[in-house]
């Protein structure tokens, strides 16, 4: 049977100060609507697109168990059952194999699709078809994991690549390389081969729950014992008396990295890469978020609040009240968030070092400002 997992964990810290412990970026309300409709959350965006593509109670989350009421409420179509709690964040290899490896022991048939908690893609019709591609390629009799690619439309730095090999059921390529991000001039080179060459790699996948399990216990034998254990009493008192120590002493790896990576090497297994040629938007950062926004003719985006630009170029304000204004006069190239007790003001090229900012707030006034 077909399931769904939407990986929702992470802090968001490169979107703080609206991004907080108690409120991280895929469950703030700051996507508005296309249809004048109240703003929606990633999350909320992410199960709104599988709909349709598995029955809605094939749909599963995986997150920090500290926010199960709170993406309880988020999601009010999900059960209690279907939500996969993590006891603390292990990276992506560990997240993957909770939730496939507790799905493997529910259904040993079970083919699952792994989707993230901070895309927007469009049009949702067409993202569903080229799911229901990779579906079937990862059905195949030979062990096929299947990653989708998005066509890249700049020379990025912030986006890992697929290097693509013969073509694989006439829908896929095989995965010849996995490229970690690039160095600006390595980037341009990908960009300019062209999206036959390298794809972006979008962190979604589809395959069988029981061939990547196996892919784990092949390349990841030391997470593999303990996620398996875990897997198999899953629900259990027995599992949640280790499962807070169990899953804090695995090895933190990502899944590409772990898993992916080998597997292109691996003669036994097929990795396929299945082209996505729409508009794919990883919201991660202020910058992308402002893609989200339509621009001014001076290029200035605003979002959850009034603004006035007066000789500004090329700015981000943003607030979490609807009644504030924020007024900017001779600036360029600023992002400006204002959220609760918090005020950030950064250069646009520096919105990757607002992670290290949050360090900093943290380090010098403590968690109640994070």
């Amino acid at each position: 049977m077909r399931y769904a997992l939407i990986i929702a964990g992470g802090s968001g810290t490169r979107l703080w100060p609206m991004s907080t412990k108690a409120l991280p970026k895929q469950l703030i309300p700051f996507i508005e609507s296309e249809d004048g409709g109240p703003p929606r959350s990633l999350l909320q965006i992410a199960m709104e697109r599988l709909e349709g593509l598995v029955p809605a109670e094939n749909i599963y989350v995986c997150a920090g168990e500290s926010m199960r009421q709170t993406m309880l409420d988020n999601l009010p179509g999900l059960t209690e059952d279907r939500f996969i709690g993590e006891p603390m964040g292990r990276d992506t290899l560990n997240a993957v194999g909770l939730g496939c490896g507790v799905l493997a022991h529910k259904d040993p048939d079970a083919t699952v699709a792994i989707f993230t908690a901070d895309h927007i893609i469009e049009p949702v019709d067409e993202m569903l078809k080229i799911v229901e591609q990779g579906y079937e390629l990862a059905e195949s009799d030979e062990p096929t994991l299947v990653t989708f690619g998005i066509a890249p439309t700049h020379a990025a730095t912030g986006y890992g690549y697929l290097q693509l090999g013969d073509a694989i059921g006439g829908t896929g390529f095989a995965v010849d390389q996995f490229k970690e991000k690039p160095e600006a001039p390595i980037a341009d080179e990908y960009f300019s081969a062209g999206p036959t060459k390298y794809l972006w790699n979008s962190g979604m996948f589809v395959w069988k729950a029981a061939d990547v399990m196996d892919c784990v216990r092949n390349y990841a034998p030391e997470n593999f014992a303990d996620l398996d254990r875990l897997c198999s009493t899953w629900g259990t008192d027995a599992c949640k008396a280790e499962l807070h120590d169990t899953f804090g002493s695995l090895k933190k790896v990502s899944v590409d990295y772990a898993i992916m990576e080998p597997a292109s090497k691996d003669d036994n297994v097929r990795v396929a890469a299945v082209p996505m040629p729409l508009s794919w938007l990883d919201v991660g950062s202020w910058p992308s978020f402002g893609d989200t926004r339509e621009q001014d003719s001076e290029g200035n985006r605003a979002g959850g609040c009034k603004t006035v630009f007066m000789d500004s170029k090329n700015t981000l304000a943003v607030s979490d009240d609807p009644d504030e204004l924020i007024a900017t006069i001779g600036v360029d190239d600023l992002i400006i968030i204002r959220a609760g007790k918090n005020t950030l003001v950064c250069k646009a090229e520096d919105a990757e070092r607002i992670k290290q900012m949050h360090g900093l707030v943290g380090d010098q006034h403590g968690s109640d400002y994070l």
